[in-house]
């Protein structure tokens, strides 16, 4: 019998971009290829991967949903059987808000069935609401089977194809939500969703010199967070019945490894307690299972030796241990130190091996220049297999 979502307490705090976003303004939408967007503002910007909310009882990660409306009685079943509700589907054909994908032979005004996809509506209200506007469990597992295989196509840039996933899972994720059921299926899904905003994070970072992708960076960034803190509530309620996951630690351990950017920050609505007081606290939550599983004493070890800067453990073990998944998360700061002897060089100083056999940088050198051309990318020996 399928178990329905309680409120979680004792949710993890939400490790997230702390940056602040305002919502783009609805303009002409009839030859727009992109979903619309929030972009993020310049002054709450922050490197920091982390932002937490231990006070809260609500889920961070679930959407946003109106469920005070009198014919809500919070099992609501969905009844509609295609990937984007009939209705839906004909008032945005006449709105010709149709994404690239979902256009009949290229028809800005057509679509059908098999193309359209439900769109996320940022609040909806459950006094409106009927069963035939949501999608059962088995429709949204199809549909969103269908968006993932929309990211092997090679007929458009990597960044149209996320940026219309990005927001029809949204729209999973919110029909999920609405109908409250938890089970394997369930967690299989946001598993899928987790795994998708991490190669998007690791993807998009390549172009993050043009302002609009770099803007899709910081939203992919706070879906996932959202997405995890949700998937980790679907582990506790599933653990009730004396399950775990089989994937369960290697997507804890992704949220460890977020904490990589957060070095030595503690975040805004925190004054005395730390990132490491927290993570610990979250860490008295999981199961022995979880804390003695090869996925996270790997993400503890790295980011113990990246926070003490012993970079050559850090480097080994992430060469010998890292996942793929992993990889995505952990490759910005792979490449920061692979790339520092090249650097050096680059900008015209000399580096030296001591009697250890530590690089070392000596100091005093006066033949320091700005590098010619654009600096070289290298990857890290042992990790070659992720680079694609």
């Amino acid at each position: 019998m399928e178990n329905r979502r309680p409120w979680n307490r004792n949710a993890p705090p939400s490790p997230s971009n702390s940056a602040s976003f305002s919502r783009s303004q609805r303009q002409n939408r009839k030859s727009r290829n992109y979903s619309e967007r929030r972009t993020p503002s310049a002054a709450s910007a922050s490197n920091s991967a982390v932002d937490w909310d231990l006070n809260s009882g609500k889920l961070s990660g679930d959407e946003n949903v109106d469920v005070e409306g009198p014919s809500y009685s919070g099992s609501l079943v969905g009844t509609c059987p295609y990937m984007c509700p009939e209705r839906e589907r004909l008032q945005r054909e006449q709105l010709r808000d149709l994404a690239v994908f979902e256009r009949l032979n290229g028809n800005h005004g057509k679509s059908s069935p098999d193309l359209a996809v439900k769109k996320f509506c940022r609040t909806i209200s459950t006094k409106s609401m009927q069963p035939s506007d949501v999608r059962p469990l088995p429709v949204l597992e199809d549909t969103l089977n269908y968006l993932l295989n929309l990211l092997d196509s090679n007929k458009h840039p990597f960044e149209v194809v996320h940026d219309f996933v990005f927001d029809r899972t949204r729209s999973v994720r919110q029909d999920l939500t609405i109908q409250s059921v938890v089970n394997e299926r369930v967690i299989s899904m946001y598993e899928k969703m987790v795994k998708f905003h991490v190669i998007s994070h690791y993807k998009l970072r390549s172009s993050m010199s043009n302002p609009i992708i770099a803007s899709m960076h910081h939203l992919n960034m706070e879906q996932l967070t959202k997405t995890l803190t949700s998937l980790f509530s679907l582990y506790d309620t599933n653990q009730s019945s004396n399950n775990l996951s089989e994937n369960e630690a290697e997507f804890r351990s992704l949220y460890v490894l977020l904490h990589l950017g957060s070095y030595s920050k503690p975040t805004v609505n925190l004054y005395i307690i730390g990132v490491e007081d927290l993570l610990s606290l979250w860490f008295g939550h999981l199961s022995t299972s979880v804390l003695k599983s090869k996925e996270m004493c790997f993400a503890r070890s790295i980011l113990r030796s990246f926070r003490l800067g012993n970079y050559k453990h850090f480097l080994c073990t992430t060469a010998a241990q890292v996942s793929y998944l992993q990889y995505c998360v952990v490759e910005a700061y792979i490449n920061e130190e692979s790339d520092l002897e090249s650097l050096c060089n680059a900008c015209g100083l000399e580096t030296r091996t001591d009697e250890s056999g530590n690089k070392v940088l000596p100091t005093k050198q006066s033949t320091f220049c700005h590098p010619n051309g654009e600096f070289q990318r290298y990857a890290f020996l042992g990790l070659e297999e992720f680079e694609r």
